[in-house]
């Protein structure tokens, strides 16, 4: 099923499927794992790259390496940007806690106040993936058998992943967005219930 909200069409499962991240379980290892960057706008490559020292403390020597070799991104299959890895597999951007959490450098140097924006959009909103059209812009749930630690603490805590997402969706599509799926997803509930 599929829910309408002006020139967006998401996914039912955004509204019902449950979903929490759990980096104590899983480690942060969507950063690691995959077949490429995480894919960026082009606004988003202009700002890595214009603020990249102000992010450098944050990561790790392997990563520093390949952003001096070789960039903070390149283009995929698709043509499109998405952020450089370490060996093929690790975003640059990552870093290791004390606990083995592998974390974002951006993010932590927004946290920190070092730069104004956060990390990638396409991080930020996951498990969802959007995808541009021509007349509308889709939100899909995209499942990956990485994320089960993340399923299953949703599923506890109830909380589907419109919610956990509520901050990264506001920050892409605005507030009034969020409260028309709030609004869906009350009412596709309500009919679930009939």
């Amino acid at each position: 099923m599929i829910i309408e909200i002006g020139d967006k069409l998401v996914s039912a499962e955004v509204l019902e499927e449950e979903f929490v991240c759990n980096l104590s379980a899983c480690k942060g290892v969507c950063c690691v794992e995959g077949n490429d960057g995480a894919p960026l706008s082009q606004e988003e490559v202009n700002l890595l790259e214009e603020h990249i020292d102000e992010i450098k403390p944050y990561l790790d020597e392997k990563g520093l390496e390949v952003i001096e070799k070789r960039g903070v991104f390149y283009l995929d299959r698709e043509n499109e940007p998405v952020t450089s890895l370490v060996n093929g597999r690790e975003c640059v951007f990552v870093s290791h806690d004390e606990n083995g959490i592998t974390k974002c450098g951006i993010e932590d140097a927004y946290r920190d106040k070092k730069i104004d924006f956060n990390k990638p959009v396409s991080c930020h909103l996951y498990p969802i993936r959007v995808k541009e059209y021509r007349s509308f812009t889709a939100l899909n749930y995209d499942r990956w058998h990485i994320c089960s630690d993340a399923c299953t603490l949703g599923k506890e805590l109830q909380t589907p992943v419109y919610k956990f997402l509520k901050g990264p969706l506001i920050r892409v599509y605005g507030e009034e967005f969020y409260q028309d799926l709030e609004r869906a997803a009350a009412e596709l509930k309500k009919q679930q219930s009939q």
